[in-house]
């Protein structure tokens, strides 16, 4: 479910209903299963403002610019599954931006790991001075 301080009232979800290109025999030309969600991120008064920011940086280029939010769910060959299938992919976006990001802790390098890259250093600067031209006298 969406956390708990998250609460989407049912009229931000807009559903529209489209023909699915999936499975579906006789009926995928004529009955329109597949779903197509829209939630606006950008003026949802249910959203926090920290958690917004988080969700339009984890979207990037998938908000319109109007600041919609499109799921399109073709996985199942009726409409109330693909619906419940929108959903809960709209909530699974929701939780992984409500989850605040650990502040990531700077540490030092430690010594074996400075001696590694000094050591491949040297191995890499051997490598490209073997591959220098050396003048000799015989003109080549």
């Amino acid at each position: 479910m969406v956390p708990a301080n998250i609460k989407l009232q049912p009229s931000e979800l807009q559903f529209s209903f489209i023909r699915s290109p999936g499975p579906g025999g006789q009926n995928v030309n004529k009955v329109a299963t597949a779903v197509l969600l829209r939630f606006n991120v950008m003026h949802s008064p249910s959203l926090p403002e920290a958690v917004r920011l988080r969700l339009i940086a984890l979207l990037g280029t998938k908000i319109t610019t109007q600041g919609d939010l499109l799921i399109k769910a073709t996985r199942y060959r009726t409409q109330e599954r693909n619906k419940q299938d929108a959903i809960e992919r709209l909530q699974t976006l929701l939780k992984r931006a409500a989850r605040v990001p650990k502040k990531r802790k700077e540490t030092r390098p430690t010594l074996a790991s400075k001696e590694r890259r000094l050591t491949n250093k040297k191995l890499h600067g051997k490598t490209k001075a073997l591959r220098r031209c050396k003048p000799n006298g015989d003109g080549g």
